[in-house]
């Protein structure tokens, strides 16, 4: 009886890997808050199109630099911190802002904005706010919803 021909299979690797579909990480926007910070060991998330910063269960920072001439508005170092401390924080941040791009006058989310001329030292105050532990910068993000499945998510969409 014959053996049926087997296909010897050749590997062969493309010089780059564009075939494999990787993509070459983004530049880390605004990078010397990271370094500022680490002695926090932080953890960073892609959120948006930025960088989310965590220190321990917290989220304190979310660094933004789109290159959109459309989309800088909002470039720069983002505060996660709520309304109630947005006074104390301008008298320590003249330049900080509502961000625009969340489309309501006033959010919990302020910007240090990148084109202020004070952005870099105002970027490594807040640095130095996360690391003292003040408490006016850092929320701890609320649980999320389980999407329905079923029978409830049959009728919600009726």
């Amino acid at each position: 009886m014959s053996k049926p021909h087997m296909l010897k299979r050749k590997t062969a690797f493309p010089p780059d890997d564009t075939l494999f579909g990787v993509k070459k990480r983004k530049p880390v926007p605004h990078e010397f808050v990271l370094d500022a910070l680490a002695p926090l060991s932080p953890r960073t998330r892609p959120m948006f199109g930025c960088l989310a910063i965590y220190v321990e269960d917290k989220i304190v920072l979310i660094l933004r630099n789109k290159d959109k001439p459309d989309q800088t508005t909002d470039n720069g170092v983002w505060l996660a911190t709520t309304e109630e401390h947005h006074q104390s924080l301008r008298r320590d941040f003249p330049s900080m802002r509502s961000i625009k791009v969340l489309g309501k006058k006033v959010t919990g989310w302020q910007v240090l904005p990148a084109d202020a001329e004070d952005f870099e030292e105002a970027a490594l105050r807040s640095c130095e706010l996360v690391l003292a532990g003040d408490p006016r910068i850092g929320k701890v993000p609320g649980a999320r919803r389980a999407k329905p499945s079923g029978k409830a998510a049959k009728k919600r969409a009726r």
